[in-house]
């Protein structure tokens, strides 16, 4: 199983370019799940596309999608946005024949799993989304958008001497203690929708749009062992352009950040180059996940997703790994490929 971070297809003018070099992984695995970071939408003349919504050819970026041989997506992100734009989307994943979770006509169809089978095996998947906008952006029961978890922000003064970098609470000018959790309620809701999952699929996924730059919130690791707890094999993370730590909690691999996968043009029109990402491998023994790994991927300026060498990434990987050790987790190199202990790690 391949799992990546965020596909964007904005001005992509062939469908042919984007995945071409990294095809031959893609057809080899038995099954290809990503996060689409954008709408598959032509939006009518006048409407800006520079602020909320990514918008990606309906014809071009589904195309690239079905060659790619992607089997479902998530759509549950900050830039899955408009009622109009998300309808259309779906109408056009549905007539390529993707499943997608994340976002529906309504909250009920934006948390719905997707369930899809290969060499008799059920691979169960499930999105959410804690980076949204408060403009009619979540689904709610009778309106059109993005499943969610809400989380919540607090800034503290420290009262105690928690970290060696915090000066003590008698200088003038100390700086908070930044504290995020998630939402009880939504937390609640998604540990059911996950165990529900659990019953009828073989293989759970979750998938979770969130983060700030590098952090690992209090929020995310919340969100990430609380899936875990209620059944999930594994959870990605993505938003955050950037690769974060792995964490190996209960002895399933929680990606807090994926990073990138394949991101042409982003906010503004701004066109991105070389941004890091990792391309997640899982593999099987029956029907229950034996090992986890990565292997590092950029975006040239072909707008080409290529397979990096490790050797030529050794200072990402090593802030990866020195990140990934605050939470007891090891790694061992195979090659270009980074495989994580899930002996390893934190928890029962």
């Amino acid at each position: 199983m391949i799992l990546t971070g965020d596909i964007n297809l904005m001005n992509v003018d062939d469908p042919a370019v984007p995945f071409a070099r990294v095809q031959d992984e893609f057809s080899a695995a038995d099954i290809v799940f990503s996060n689409l970071e954008c709408c598959l939408y032509d939006p009518p003349r006048g409407r800006a596309t520079e602020s909320e919504g990514f918008f990606a050819s309906p014809a071009i970026g589904g195309e690239a999608l079905r060659r790619a041989g992607i089997a479902a997506v998530g759509v549950a992100n900050n830039v899955n946005y408009g009622d109009d734009a998300i309808t259309a989307s779906i109408a056009r994943l549905n007539a390529l024949g993707i499943p997608h979770t994340g976002a529906g006509a309504n909250a009920a169809a934006a948390r719905a799993p997707v369930i899809v089978e290969r060499g008799g095996i059920r691979y169960g998947f499930l999105q959410r989304s804690s980076v949204y906008w408060p403009t009619n952006h979540e689904a709610g029961a009778n309106s059109t958008g993005i499943a969610v978890i809400r989380a919540h922000t607090a800034y503290q003064v420290p009262m105690h001497k928690t970290r060696p970098e915090i000066p003590p609470m008698n200088r003038p000018g100390i700086p908070p203690v930044i504290i995020t959790w998630a939402d009880p309620d939504y937390l609640r809701d998604f540990a059911g929708d996950i165990a529900a999952l659990r019953a009828r699929a073989d293989v759970v996924v979750a998938s979770c749009h969130w983060g700030l730059h590098k952090e690992v919130l209090g929020y995310m690791r919340e969100i990430g062992r609380a899936a875990i707890d209620a059944g999930a094999d594994l959870v990605i993370g993505h938003g955050p352009h950037y690769s974060l730590p792995v964490e190996v909690y209960r002895g399933k691999a929680i990606f807090y950040g994926l990073g990138s996968f394949s991101f042409h043009t982003g906010h503004g029109g701004r066109r991105h180059g070389d941004w890091i990402g990792m391309m997640a491998n899982v593999t099987l023994a029956g029907r229950a996940v034996a090992g986890a790994g990565f292997r590092f991927v950029r975006h040239n300026v072909g707008n080409e997703t290529v397979l990096c060498r490790l050797a030529d990434e050794r200072a990402e990987f090593d802030d990866v790994r020195a990140r990934s050790a605050q939470y007891g987790t090891r790694f061992d190199e195979r090659d270009d490929e980074v495989v994580i202990e899930l002996a390893s790690g934190t928890g029962a």
